[in-house]
């Protein structure tokens, strides 16, 4: 998973048209299984592409957008904040509608924000959640198939839950996310891990700063295998560590089950200049 990775190049504070340019931030939902993740690919389908083809269709102008994290290919969100530029005299109200309209229908805006000029969806972040959930039970369910992901054998959430307490605190997690380039930090602070069931769910919530490209996936792979009795409680330490055989390896969780939850900012009510009658409804962004 890219999460807290940029989604490209600081903007400028105006785009090049008469009206001065707005900053506005949208709170975004969506089921991400028909997209190749969030960041735009040429001749892929992804979630910026197809917003920034809808605020194309609404303004009538190219817009490029910014995300506060990376979700991967088949990942979900329920709580992605981006934001752009637009020289656009559409009162703020007709985004969520108007994009809304444009936009497929597992993808739709939640809220409308009119920020000021230095609000950046990533940098600006304080903190991110995300949720993965797992279908834990004899038989697959059809409804629940492109966002949870189902494994048969029963699973002990208690040892899981004791398992993820070694994935809290700054620490280097780079163990957790092969490929990460050697040049850059690992280092995260991670605030919270926690797993619990749910009748035939069993839930793992994790919030940091920021997360390295796989780690929440391949972390929830491992506590898979503790549930399932597989693996030791203290395997995650030993991997942090770098204590296990070089050849020990263990399956990534599927990207299906994964949901970004929420992104927070501090003190983002000073932030905002004005928002859409649907932001009051949502705790987005809790500081």
């Amino acid at each position: 998973m890219r999460d807290g990775s940029d989604v490209g190049a600081p903007q400028p504070e105006t785009t090049g048209g008469q009206s001065p340019a707005r900053r506005l931030a949208l709170l975004v939902e969506y089921e991400g299984t028909r997209y190749l993740g969030f960041q735009l690919q040429a001749g892929q389908p992804t979630i910026q592409g197809e917003l920034e083809q809808g605020l194309e269709r609404l303004t009538g102008r190219r817009v490029r957008v910014r995300g506060a994290s990376r979700t991967d290919a088949g990942a979900h969100a329920q709580g992605q904040v981006v934001d752009f530029l637009t020289e656009s005299p559409l009162p703020l109200g007709t985004f969520p509608k108007g994009l809304n309209f444009y936009l497929p229908a597992d993808i739709k805006v939640q809220a409308a924000y009119e920020v000021v000029p230095e609000f950046h969806s990533r940098r600006s972040a304080s903190g991110r959640t995300y949720r993965y959930q797992i279908l834990n039970r004899p038989c697959p369910s059809p409804l629940l198939r492109l966002t949870h992901h189902w494994v048969r054998e029963p699973l002990d959430a208690a040892p899981m839950a004791r398992a993820a307490h070694w994935l809290v605190g700054t620490q280097d997690f780079r163990p957790l996310a092969p490929g990460f380039p050697p040049q850059r930090s690992a280092v995260r602070e991670v605030r919270r891990w926690s797993v619990w069931r749910e009748g035939e769910t069993v839930l793992v919530e994790c919030e940091a700063n920021g997360f390295l490209p796989h780690q929440i996936r391949r972390a929830a792979g491992l506590l898979i295998e503790v549930g399932k009795g597989r693996l030791p409680e203290g395997i995650i330490q030993e991997v942090l560590a770098g204590t296990v055989p070089q050849k020990f390896q263990w399956p990534s969780a599927p990207a299906c089950g994964l949901c970004l939850m929420a992104v927070s900012y501090p003190n983002f009510g000073s932030q905002v200049r004005t928002r859409t009658d649907e932001a009051d409804q949502h705790l987005f962004p809790k500081g």
